[in-house]
This record gives structure tokens, C-alpha cells and sequence, in this order.
């Protein structure tokens, strides 16, 4: 059996009875063939020293077995890593970020405690996947649609707090701005309800996300400062209608209006589902063509009337053309639901593997892939520049072999945001998971040399993309340590998530 870091035998066998005893003796693991199954199957570490593995996990049912767990490891110092689902893939999965941290596993913490139609809201427990909001909301027959992400397996608290996002309309696809309070058990067991859940038998937890005083709940998405054991999410109510176009465009330089466009819209709230920008093409003069999606949900006259709308500001554009999709009211029939993206319609499913899977273009696939994903401005220029940056130094980060590298795919999941998605194929060969890696930590810092930098990233690679965030001396980083400190004064939760390590570990 594996120990924790500079834990001794004697305090890790008395926090393992102590959590068998709150428990059960059967979800406590420590055997290899169990705690293997907490592998990060994404890790472009995999069998080598530096890949980060748990020593054991233990698994609550209830939010008091989750203090009664948490409180034994403070007791004894033993390191925690809390997962929901642990289906991140290409984020670290359920692997730790401090190898040898035991496994908080909440998968059984999944109850559908309440979900509101007349006010369109749900309460869940971290274990509670897309899918089973999903079931629950259909078996009840209830107005509602859920935002999912890709894939849909799963946690919906988890997703929210790694900043997630999915495919529906806004706000509800922003799925940490779409919370509305949390339950969190902290590092000393003590039990904290965010927002109005603060008061006690409270009317009014998830309608109402502020409440009194300071605003916390930003304290736990990303972070390693509580073990999130409820919370809230705003539901979007079932549109009438969906409508999706398309804008486009042969000239590469008509990008600059067009997202000009696509921003004042979203901003005036006339297109308000997940757009997609890609190339598909090419013009006359052999430049790329852009093609933006325009998805709309609401009333379906009111659809149309903001359709049109829209087509007026896009084909204002010299030589932008503007082709007007097929208008689908809800719910879908069979016939549609096989010929739509259906995240597009509020329904969880696996296909992105489909991406990654064998096919005539990828004859052996790697299995995996971690993402690079910096932020730039929504703007044209911005994003023809990230498009030249990518192409100048896709044959200096690989040294000119062709690893597979795919990108950069543009991403607006969040209003006045550009995503610039790069994918890097990870699999079990150790020689080309040691290029990739190369390649990531090569274009982590020549994007933040253009001031980019990432909205997420794999675990192994959190301190990394950390250390770009330095305004003067790293002030922010310095901060959140000091929460750390007060708030987690051993640091047993999550050392090292994003980058926030407790002060026994920051020096080594």
C-alpha cells in the first residue's frame, strides 16, 4: 500500500480506520488494483515517474460522512484531492494533483434533491452526472432543458467549478455563472451554505444567488479552499423554438466585420446561442472563407424576427452571404433528434469521442488529448492573429514533424470571449508524449508573451500556466495563498489545484 507524502505509517493507518469507521470498511481502497482505477487516462506522464497517482480513495454517501472524512485527514495531515465524477478528461481526470493525495470520491453523492419548474431551477449533489439530471427532468415531464457540455457523463457541480461550458443559450451555458449557492464542507469539517442559503430554512437558496455581505462563492470554483457538497443551477425553460444560420464570407479579412457583428448581437442579446467559427473553402483568390453559426432560441416569432435581424447586420458586410437554417420547434421529433447536434438541444450524449476514435484520417489514434485553450479578445484582428501565430509556430514547437497537433478551433462559449482551442494527442508511447508535452509548455509561454493565456488547463500543467498570471510579482497568487493559509491552515484539500499550494509544499 502506497503512503502520502510525509505522512507516516502510523497517522495513515489511523485516518484509514477513522474513515472506515465514518464510511463503511467497503469504500475505503486501498488495494492497487483499486486505487489504479483513479488514473489520470489522459496523462501525458503515463507510466513514467512525474505521472501524478493517488495512494487510496475513500468514497462518502452524505454530506456528514464528508466532514467526518475531511476532519480525519486534518487531524492526521493527510493530503485530499475531492473529485465529483472524476471525468474531466484531458484536465487530469480523477488523478490527484500532488501524487499520493487520497481520492475524496463523491460519485456517491448523487441525489437530484430538488428541481423547480415554475421557477427553473435544480439543487444536486456532486455525483449527479448531465445524464442524470437529464433522466430525472424527462421522467418528471417537466418544461426544462439542461445545459450540456461535451461529453455528458459528467458531474454537472464538477464541470461548473473547472469553468465549464456547453451549447444552449446564455447565461445558462456559462455553467459556474449559472449557479445559484452551494453547500461546502471545509478543511476543519464545518459545514458553509453560500448566497441566501445562509438563512436558516431559507425561502429562497436558489433564487436569489448574492445575499448578504461579501460574495464567496468565486472562493471555490478553481480552487482547493472547501469540498463542494450541494449546489444550485438556474435551468433554461424549454424554447418554442431554435434556429440556426449561417453567415460567411471568402475574403479572410471579412472576419473583422463579421465578428463585429456576431458581438453586437450577442450583446444586444438578439443571438443568444453557442456560435461556432470555422474555415471551410476557399475563395477566388485562394484565401480562407469564414462561416459563423447564428443560433437563436425563443418564441418562434420572435426567432424569426431576430433572425432577420441578424441577416440585415451580416449581409450589410460586402460579400458576406447569409444562409438561413431550418427552424425546429420543441420538442423534436425522432426524425429530427437523428439529424441535429443534440447538446444543441439540451440533451447529454458521448459522440465528441467520436473525435478522437479510429477513422479513415487517423488509421491508429492515440486514445487521448489535452487542450490548450487561451483566451483572446472576440475581435478579428485578434483572432487572424492567433491564426498566424499558430501556423509560424506549429513547425518550431514540433521541430517540423507532424504530430497530430489539431487546431486552433474557435470557441465562443462565453459572451464577449474567444476561445483559440488547441488539441494535443495523448496516448502510451513515452517518446511522443514527451514531444507533446514539449510542444504544450513551448506554446504556453509564447502565448503569454502575447498576452494569452489559459481559461482552464490538465492538471500536470496548472503551475505552468500559474506562473503567467505574474502581475507585479504574482500579487494574485500571493493572495490566494493567503486565503489558503486562513482557510485551509494544513493544507489538506487539493494541494496544488490551479496552482495554489499550501505553505509546507511551496518550496518544494
Amino acid at each position: 500500500m502506497a503512503i502520502p507524502p510525509n505522512v507516516s505509517p502510523a497517522a495513515f493507518n489511523a485516518a484509514l480506520d477513522a474513515w472506515r469507521d465514518a464510511v463503511g470498511p467497503e469504500w475505503v481502497f486501498t488495494s492497487e488494483e483499486d486505487v489504479a482505477l483513479y488514473r489520470d487516462a489522459y496523462s501525458p506522464f503515463w507510466g513514467e515517474p512525474e505521472e501524478r497517482v493517488a495512494s487510496a480513495a475513500v468514497a462518502p454517501a452524505t454530506v456528514e460522512e464528508v466532514q467526518a472524512v475531511v476532519r480525519a485527514a486534518n487531524e492526521h495531515r493527510v493530503p485530499l484531492y475531492p473529485i465529483s465524477t472524476g471525468r474531466n478528461l484531458a484536465y487530469g481526470g480523477s488523478a490527484p494533483i500532488y501524487s499520493g493525495s487520497v481520492v475524496l470520491d463523491l460519485k456517491r453523492m448523487n441525489r437530484v434533491l430538488e428541481v423547480n419548474e415554475r421557477n427553473a431551477y435544480a439543487l444536486v449533489e456532486p455525483g449527479v452526472s448531465y445524464f442524470d439530471l437529464y433522466e430525472h427532468i424527462t421522467k418528471a415531464g417537466l418544461d426544462l432543458w439542461i445545459d450540456p457540455p461535451d461529453p455528458g457523463w459528467g458531474s454537472v457541480i464538477g464541470n461548473a467549478l473547472d469553468g465549464g461550458a456547453g451549447w444552449t443559450a446564455y447565461p445558462f451555458r456559462d455553467h459556474f455563472g449559472a449557479h445559484c449557492g452551494m453547500e461546502v464542507v471545509l478543511a476543519n469539517g464545518e459545514i458553509v451554505r453560500t448566497g441566501m442559503g445562509a438563512l436558516p430554512n431559507s425561502k429562497s437558496w436558489q433564487h436569489s444567488r448574492w445575499g448578504y455581505g461579501p460574495w464567496v462563492d468565486g472562493l471555490f470554483r478553481q480552487s482547493n479552499f472547501g469540498v463542494v457538497t450541494k449546489m444550485g443551477f438556474w435551468l433554461m425553460p424549454r424554447p418554442e423554438a431554435m434556429m440556426s444560420s449561417m453567415a460567411t464570407s471568402e475574403r479572410e479579412e471579412d472576419i473583422i466585420p463579421m465578428l463585429d457583428a456576431l458581438n453586437l448581437l450577442e450583446n444586444q442579446h438578439v443571438v443568444n446561442g453557442s456560435t461556432q467559427i470555422f474555415q471551410g473553402g476557399r475563395g477566388p483568390a485562394g484565401s480562407a472563407a469564414w462561416t459563423i453559426q447564428v443560433p437563436i432560441y425563443g418564441p418562434e416569432k420572435v426567432v424569426r424576427a431576430q433572425m432577420d435581424y441578424a441577416k440585415a447586420k451580416f449581409t450589410a458586410i460586402p460579400g458576406v452571404k447569409f444562409v438561413e437554417g431550418e427552424l425546429f420547434r420543441t420538442p423534436l421529433t425522432p426524425e429530427q433528434l437523428s439529424r441535429v447536434r443534440l447538446v444543441n438541444f439540451g440533451i447529454p450524449n458521448l459522440s465528441t469521442f467520436a473525435m478522437l476514435g479510429r477513422n479513415p484520417g487517423a488509421p491508429d489514434p492515440a486514445g487521448g488529448h489535452i487542450g490548450f485553450s487561451p483566451i483572446v479578445p472576440r475581435t478579428g484582428e485578434s483572432l487572424l492573429e492567433f491564426k498566424r501565430f499558430y501556423a509560424e509556430n506549429l513547425p518550431k514547437v514540433t521541430n517540423g514533424e507532424n504530430l497530430g497537433i489539431t487546431g486552433p478551433v474557435y470557441m465562443t462559449c462565453w459572451e464577449r470571449t474567444l476561445v483559440c482551442l488547441i488539441m494535443f494527442p495523448i496516448g502510451r508511447d513515452k517518446a511522443m508524449n514527451a514531444k507533446m508535452r514539449h510542444a504544450f509548455e513551448t506554446w504556453v509561454r509564447l502565448a503569454a508573451e502575447r498576452g494569452w493565456a489559459e481559461y482552464r488547463a490538465p492538471a500536470v500543467y496548472q503551475d505552468l500556466v500559474a506562473d503567467t498570471y505574474s502581475f507585479n510579482n504574482h500579487a494574485l497568487r500571493r493572495l490566494r495563498e493567503t486565503l489558503k493559509d486562513a482557510i485551509d491552515p494544513n493544507g489538506i484539500l487539493s494541494a496544488g489545484r490551479y496552482g495554489v499550494w499550501p505553505k509546507h509544499l511551496r518550496k518544494t
